[in-house]
C-alpha cells in the first residue's frame, strides 16, 4: 500500500484522514494567534504607545498588506529549497518568537516584521499539503478543503473572545502572550501528528522527465489560475467590506436594541465565523448527495455561485436601508450575514481547493501563496472601494458592492470552461504519471 492510501485510509475525524485534523488544527491555532494580535494592534498602538490615529492606521494597513505579500517569496522558498514540512515549522518558530517580541514596546515593529516573515512561510505551506491526503479519486477531497476553511473560523471565533479579553482586562502583553502560545500549540500538534501528513513532492528541479507536465499545459494551467485569482480579487473587493464598511453601517444606520438590551458592534462580526462552522456541515452534506447522484456542480460554477449569494446579500441591505424610516432592525444585518456566508462557502474553500488540485508538479507551496496573493491585491481593491462609503448614499453603496459581487460572478461563470479543460488536463497527467510509476516499478 503506497504512502497516500495509507494517510487517506480509513473513516477517522469527520470521516476524513487524520492527517486533516492535524493541519486543522494546527491552522486553527495560527490563526488564533494571528486574529489575537490583530484584534489588539490598533489599540495597543494608540492607548499604550500614544501613536496617532493616522500612524496607528498606517502600521497596521501596512502590516496586513505584507502578511499576505510575503507568502509570494514563502512559497517559492518552500517549493525550491526547504519543503514544505521545514517551512512549516520554521514559519511556526519564528512568529512564536515575533509574537513575544511584542511583549516589549521598543520592538514594535521588529515583532510585526517576524510575524509576516513567519507567516511568509507558514501560510502556503500548510494548505498545500491537504491534496495530498487523498488518492485522486477519493470522493472526499472535494469536502476536505471545506472542513479546513472551519478551522479558520474557529481560530478566528475564539480570538478575539480569548486574547482581547486578556489584553482589555489584565494587560495588552498578556493578549499577545496568549497568541504566542495558541501559535506554539499549532506547532506542538503539527510536529506529534507528522507521520499522518504526507511525504514532501519532488521540487521541480528534481522531478523525472516523465514527472514534467508540458510546457503547453503548464501554460494553460497557469493562465487558468491567473485568471480564476483575478475574480477573486473583484469579489474580495466586496467581500472585504464585512469588517470595513457594514461594520460602520452597523454603528450608523442599525437598531441595536433587543428588548432593552443593546447589542454590541463587534458581535455581529462574530455571526461570520460563527456561522462557517454552522454552515459547512450541511453544504458539505448537499454536495456528497449531489456527487452520489452526479449532480454536484464543478468549482468554477460553485465559485459563480457564491459571488452570486454575496450580491444578493448586498442587494438586501441596499433595499433595507432605502427603505428604512430612521435605523434598520438588527435582524436584517443577522439575514445579511446568513447569505453572505453561504456565498462566502461557495466561492472561497472552493478557490483554495481548485488552486492546491492545479498546482503544477513541483509548485505546491507557490501555488497556494498565489491564492493568497488574490486576498494581497483584493483587500487594497476593497479598501479603495471603502472611500466611496462617504461620497454615496448609503443604499446605493451597497448597491455598488452587490454589482462588484455579481460581476465576479459572470467572470466565474465564463471561466467555467477553462476550468474544466484545466482539472481534465490534470486528471491525463496524474495517470500518466502513474502509469509510469508502475512500469518503473
Amino acid at each position: 500500500m503506497n504512502s497516500i492510501a495509507v494517510r487517506s485510509a480509513g473513516a477517522g475525524w469527520l470521516k476524513q484522514p487524520p492527517g486533516l485534523a492535524i493541519l486543522f488544527f494546527t491552522q486553527m491555532w495560527e490563526i488564533f494567534s494571528y486574529y489575537g494580535m490583530r484584534t489588539l494592534l490598533v489599540y495597543y498602538m494608540t492607548k499604550q504607545l500614544l501613536f496617532s490615529q493616522q500612524h496607528a492606521s498606517m502600521v497596521y494597513g501596512a502590516y496586513i498588506a505584507t502578511f499576505y505579500f510575503t507568502p509570494i517569496l514563502g512559497g517559492i522558498v518552500s517549493d525550491r529549497w526547504l519543503g514544505r514540512k521545514r517551512s512549516v515549522i520554521i514559519g511556526a518558530v519564528v512568529m512564536s518568537f515575533g509574537h513575544f517580541l511584542m511583549a516589549s514596546e521598543s520592538l514594535l515593529y521588529f515583532a510585526l516584521a517576524a510575524i509576516a516573515l513567519g507567516n511568509g512561510l507558514f501560510l502556503p505551506s500548510l494548505p498545500s499539503q491537504i491534496d495530498d491526503l487523498y488518492a485522486k479519486d477519493d470522493p472526499r477531497r472535494g469536502s476536505a478543503y471545506n472542513f479546513y476553511y472551519v478551522g479558520i473560523n474557529v481560530g478566528g471565533l475564539l480570538a478575539p473572545l480569548v486574547c482581547g479579553t486578556l489584553g482589555e482586562l489584565y494587560g495588552w502583553h498578556y493578549g499577545f502572550g496568549a497568541a504566542g502560545v495558541g501559535m506554539l500549540a499549532g506547532l506542538v500538534i503539527y510536529t506529534l501528528g507528522g507521520r499522518w501528513l504526507p511525504p514532501e513532492r519532488p521540487k521541480a528541479k528534481d522531478l523525472a522527465p516523465a514527472d514534467r507536465m508540458p510546457l503547453s499545459s503548464m501554460k494553460q494551467r497557469v493562465l487558468t489560475l491567473i485568471a480564476v485569482g483575478l475574480c477573486v480579487m473583484v469579489f474580495r473587493g466586496a467581500y472585504e467590506q464585512s469588517g470595513n464598511t457594514i461594520a460602520l453601517w452597523a454603528d450608523v444606520g442599525l437598531d441595536r436594541n433587543a428588548g432593552g438590551f443593546v447589542i454590541p458592534m463587534t458581535w455581529f462580526q462574530s455571526l461570520n465565523p460563527f456561522l462557517v462552522i454552522f454552515l459547512t456541515p450541511l453544504l458539505v452534506a448537499m454536495w456528497t448527495k449531489q456527487a452520489n447522484r452526479g449532480q454536484e456542480p464543478a468549482p468554477a460554477k460553485k465559485m459563480a455561485m457564491g459571488a452570486f449569494g454575496v450580491s444578493i446579500a448586498f442587494l438586501l441591505l441596499a433595499l433595507v436601508d432605502a427603505s428604512a424610516q430612521g435605523h434598520a432592525h438588527w435582524v436584517w444585518l443577522a439575514a445579511f450575514f446568513v447569505l453572505f456566508t453561504a456565498g462566502e462557502l461557495f466561492i472561497l474553500p472552493i478557490g483554495l481547493s481548485l488552486f492546491a488540485r492545479l498546482a503544477p508538479a513541483g509548485y505546491a507551496a507557490t501555488s497556494i501563496a498565489a491564492w493568497y496573493f488574490a486576498s494581497f491585491g483584493g483587500n487594497l481593491l476593497a479598501g479603495a472601494l471603502g472611500t466611496l462609503w462617504s461620497a454615496m448614499a448609503h443604499a446605493a453603496f451597497f448597491a455598488l458592492m452587490a454589482g462588484v459581487a455579481a460581476l465576479a460572478g459572470v467572470l466565474l461563470r465564463l471561466l467555467h470552461p477553462a476550468v474544466v479543460r484545466a482539472e481534465a488536463m490534470n486528471g491525463r497527467g496524474s495517470d500518466e504519471r502513474s502509469r509510469s510509476t508502475s512500469k518503473s516499478g
